[in-house]
């Protein structure tokens, strides 16, 4: 196996293949959304609705190529990650078919565009069911400011100032959306489980302070 992917002809997709384990890494540890790798698509109507942009509007999602590379059916994180999976797949596939066929494989400037106009397509096709059972989280195109003053629920680690944690919170459409945020106040901690109040916003990080009755006993 480690011969396959270190071949010269395999390269890019064994790059691609790294690509996706990094992307990975980063979704589980929650830096993807620190960075503002999540993109909050914009999907309304029966097929998907629409793909919210800015000097050139909204596109249609019902039609053309946006469509048919399943772009908007789900977090654009999994998207991209399932895009270069299946570009990996196909191209190292399609060199050891090569291979088999005509004694070696060929140069990865002939078959990486190849594997890649095939990939998009495919990624169409496996995108749609996955998009069906998928949480209807991260849809909405709104401006993030916009999450500032809601509540908001730890999921992912422990926050102190300094060192962020995973959030989530739901929009005014209550749609869910994943953010990282600190305590606003120095010397706080808020622990996972707890639920917060957005208070302001830095960049891609978001403040918070607590509601104060994540440690009362609970009377049910």
């Amino acid at each position: 196996m480690l011969e396959l992917l270190t071949a010269p002809g395999n390269l890019p997709f064994s790059v691609a293949l790294a690509v996706v384990a990094l992307l990975a890494v980063l979704q589980f540890v929650g830096l993807a959304d620190l960075m503002g790798a999540d993109l909050d698509l914009d999907v309304d109507g029966p097929a998907g609705g629409h793909l919210g942009g800015h000097a050139g509007g909204n596109f249609a999602l019902d039609g053309g190529l946006i469509s048919i590379v399943g772009l908007g059916r789900m977090p654009f994180m999994m998207w991209l990650m399932l895009l270069l999976s299946l570009f990996a797949v196909i191209g190292l596939a399609g060199q050891q078919f090569l291979a088999a066929l005509t004694g070696s494989p060929w140069s990865a400037w002939l078959v990486g565009p190849v594997a890649g106009l095939a990939a998009l397509p495919v990624t169409g096709l496996v995108a749609r069911p996955i998009g069906r059972l998928l949480p209807r989280d991260e849809t909405t195109a709104i401006d993030r400011i916009e999450l500032v003053g809601r509540e908001a629920e730890i999921v992912i680690g422990t926050a102190s100032r300094g060192s962020p944690a995973r959030a989530r919170v739901s929009d005014r459409f209550g749609q869910q959306h994943h953010v990282m945020l600190e305590p606003d106040n120095e010397g706080q901690r808020f622990a996972e489980g707890e639920k917060v109040l957005i208070v302001r916003r830095e960049g891609e990080l978001f403040k918070a302070i607590a509601r104060g009755d994540h440690y009362l006993p609970r009377l049910d």
